[in-house]
């Protein structure tokens, strides 16, 4: 695996150190307790989703996969480990041989989840598996919370085309997954070079207003965008007087003109205007693009206006207020010995606080009534009653340290459609609610 492919400068040589120290602390004590070989069961859930969301989304799983792959201490990471005095010898030599040899169990990546949905499985011994904590709760938390960002603007945006257009709001390896994340939940394409390198994401993109500025006038900067992108390309037109420059774009470009894009002001007032001002010219099938720090609220509040598609930046790539899903990688299961047939006995925390975890190797499944509308989240570590077989959500994604479960964006992107299609009416919602189907644990 590249690591170009995980989104990673070229010097850092593995994902090995996306990992918190206390990881490998951990380990050390453990191979010294004879413990770190008993089988193990650890469960990535979320005990709430953030508040007024009324669905989650599953993201990054791939990422997640490609991390896993990657996870290896080779030789300068071992130096380092060393050098800094953080693992003992013997602990630096296990790390040294280190693969993940186990199985890991997801929700594939678009599903929609719930409070307590066991979103991530991982099963191996101990030490291969506490050590993929950070990593897999880093990609999660951050993906997911951009995919439930990006599944609320596609249901605002009611079909309409979505750009994603962040990678100046955030940092530069979280925006190249934030793109991917948000096309996994229905936008159409991104202006960042590096995900449609990394992912074969479609982009988009123009100009700016400096563009513009740099000319001697705005004819001058649209003639030249027109020569060089052709008729089709769409033409920033709010740098100075925007009826001026709707008037200007119009007769550089001709009837053919494919876009306007519209950056400030009263865009609902706006769009108006400027479509019927395309219209009086004969432009009528020259878009309209909306940008300017749009959110979720502020496309749905266009759901009117003649606008054909709109670009999303910083909203989207902070997870529109909401930046991280406060899921937890937690122990829910062990061997009481390193005896390969050695039972698993179920395990949970007990803090005060809330901080509480339910113990045991859990399935989950969603019941669906009648008319085929889920109304309940089920999860359980028990047999799965028969009903419910045929709707079980998680899915083998590695076995015995091999990849399995990697499959292509659309694949994901078409399972969130069909997820959400899936869920009460009430989870298009943007109003503030509690989870649109209730966890029910057996």
């Amino acid at each position: 695996m590249n690591t170009a492919d995980l989104g990673l400068p070229v010097d850092v040589p593995s994902t090995a150190l996306f990992t918190d120290r206390y990881e490998l602390t951990m380990l050390q004590a453990a191979l010294r307790s004879g413990a770190a070989h008993r089988r193990s069961v650890f469960e990535t859930f979320t005990r709430r989703l953030p508040e007024g969301r009324r669905y989650g989304v599953v993201g990054g799983t791939g990422r997640v996969l490609d991390a896993v792959e990657n996870f290896r201490f080779d030789p300068p990471v071992l130096d380092f480990l060393e050098r800094e005095g953080v693992v003992d010898g013997p602990t630096l030599e296990w790390l040294a041989g280190y693969r993940f040899t186990g199985d890991v169990w997801g929700y594939p990546e678009g599903e929609v989840y719930f409070p307590g949905s066991p979103i991530l499985r991982v099963e191996g011994t101990f030490a291969e598996a506490v050590l993929l904590e950070t990593v897999v709760l880093s990609i999660l938390n951050h993906d997911s919370a951009i995919a439930a960002a990006a599944s609320r603007m596609a249901v605002a945006a009611g079909g309409r085309p979505l750009m994603e257009m962040g990678a100046r709001r955030t940092h530069e390896l979280a925006a190249v997954a934030a793109a991917r994340a948000a096309y996994i939940c229905g936008f159409s394409a991104s202006s960042n070079l590096a995900a449609g390198f990394r992912y074969g994401l479609p982009t988009i993109g123009t100009s700016a207003h400096a563009f513009t500025l740099l000319h001697d006038t705005e004819r001058d900067a649209f003639t030249a965008q027109v020569h060089s992108l052709g008729r089709g390309t769409t033409l920033l037109v709010d740098t100075y007087d925007l009826a001026t420059a709707v008037r200007t774009a119009v007769e550089v470009a001709g009837p053919e003109l494919g876009a306007v894009r519209i950056d400030s002001g009263d865009l609902l007032l706006l769009a108006h205007r400027v479509r019927q001002q395309l219209d009086d010219l004969g432009a009528k099938n020259t878009r309209i693009v909306i940008t300017s720090d749009l959110d979720e609220y502020a496309i749905a509040s266009m759901a009117a206006a003649p606008v054909d598609a709109y670009g999303v930046g910083t909203s989207l790539v902070t997870g529109s207020g909401h930046p991280t899903c406060s899921m937890v990688y937690k122990l829910v299961a062990r061997a009481g010995s390193d005896a390969a047939d050695a039972p698993l006995t179920p395990v949970a925390k007990k803090s005060l606080g809330g901080k509480t975890s339910v113990g045991g190797r859990k399935w989950a499944a969603r019941r669906l009534d009648r008319n085929g509308v889920a109304e309940a989240e089920v999860i359980g570590s028990g047999p799965i009653p028969p009903e419910l077989a045929g709707r079980q959500l998680l899915v083998p994604l590695v076995r015995g340290g091999e990849t399995i479960g990697r499959e292509p964006l659309d694949a994901a992107r078409a399972r969130h459609v069909k997820a959400r299609a899936e869920l009460p009416l009430s989870a298009t919602q943007l109003s503030r609610g509690e989870p649109v189907i209730p966890t029910e644990m057996l």
